[in-house]
């Protein structure tokens, strides 16, 4: 493998790894309906305001989300709405191994 595709492959692991908390699965999820601003995404993942901007700092350094400022308000959009298809797909692999695991359980 060349040093080009190599950095790729680390680019990409970063991203994955900066969605890679149940906090920031949930923020992503939640802004899929569009721009938030921190206090209602702190009420919808249950947790405190800084540790929501915490993982939102996580997400804008690896370019998931965008922020803008709206008055007194932080506000988030998703900045690559794409990245709602790879939950799609983690929920597909979720799915085949509920299925698998039921069948081994049911050969028991």
């Amino acid at each position: 493998m060349d040093r080009d595709t190599k950095k790729l492959y680390k680019l990409k692991a970063d991203v994955i790894a900066a969605a890679g908390h149940p906090i920031r699965l949930a923020v992503i999820d939640f802004l899929k309906d569009g721009e938030q601003c921190v206090c209602d995404i702190s009420e919808y993942v249950g947790a405190r305001r800084s540790n929501v901007s915490r993982h939102l700092g996580v997400l804008l350094k690896a370019g998931v989300v965008s922020q803008r400022k709206d008055g007194l308000k932080m506000m988030y959009s998703l900045r690559t709405p794409c990245v709602l298809n790879f939950m799609k797909c983690v929920e597909g692999v979720l799915r085949v191994n509920a299925r698998e695991a039921s069948e081994v359980l049911q050969n028991l």
